[in-house]
């Protein structure tokens, strides 16, 4: 069935349109989940909610074409994921340390897997973690960050030059690693 007749569907209540529609795109909305929170549950939690509110006002969504349906379930996600850190209270501005910009050296990244970069990304703490996400994965601008976070610009640039230079402190200590087990 195409996408645009499993939104109408959906939209007017079929259980298997809803269904079918949380199948076809729960595993592509899972990684996101997993980028804002660290457990599992805690994902699981916010796509529930996330396709609780699709479900609900997809009958007020004007059907264009699927990237459009593809980013509003999106920035809904996001905006779950967001609304349950809040919740949670678990985002904040971390404050302000003397970070010092590292350079790093591109041999050192050879070795690490893209799951182990992941793995550092969620090891950041929630406030750069979530600037990170929003500003380099989802590609929004700061101005769209501080407005939905609540913050001004400043400090969404300051967080993110801040996880910029944690991520940087650990892919370097990662790659030491990785020249030691490679000389060994």
């Amino acid at each position: 069935m195409q996408l645009q007749q499993l939104i109408k569907e959906a939209s007017q209540g079929s259980a298997a349109a809803q269904k079918c529609l949380f199948d076809e795109l729960s595993g592509k909305l899972w990684p996101i989940c997993l980028r804002y929170v660290k457990s599992r549950e805690d994902a699981e939690e916010i796509l529930l909610d996330c396709f609780f509110k699709v479900f609900k006002n997809l009958k007020d969504f004007k059907f264009i074409n699927e990237t459009a349906f593809h980013g509003w379930i999106k920035k809904i996600l996001i905006n779950e994921c967001l609304a349950f850190l809040r919740k949670k209270n678990s985002f904040s501005i971390v404050s302000d340390s003397a970070a010092e910009e590292m350079a790093l050296d591109e041999d050192m990244l050879q070795g690490l897997e893209r799951e182990e970069i992941y793995r550092m990304i969620l090891q950041l703490p929630t406030g750069y973690r979530t600037v990170f996400n929003l500003n380099i994965i989802d590609g929004l601008d700061h101005k769209e960050i501080a407005s939905m976070l609540g913050i001004n610009e400043a400090s969404s640039r300051s967080q993110l030059s801040k996880a910029r230079t944690l991520l940087q402190k650990m892919l370097l200590q990662k790659g030491i690693e990785y020249v030691k087990q490679r000389t060994k």
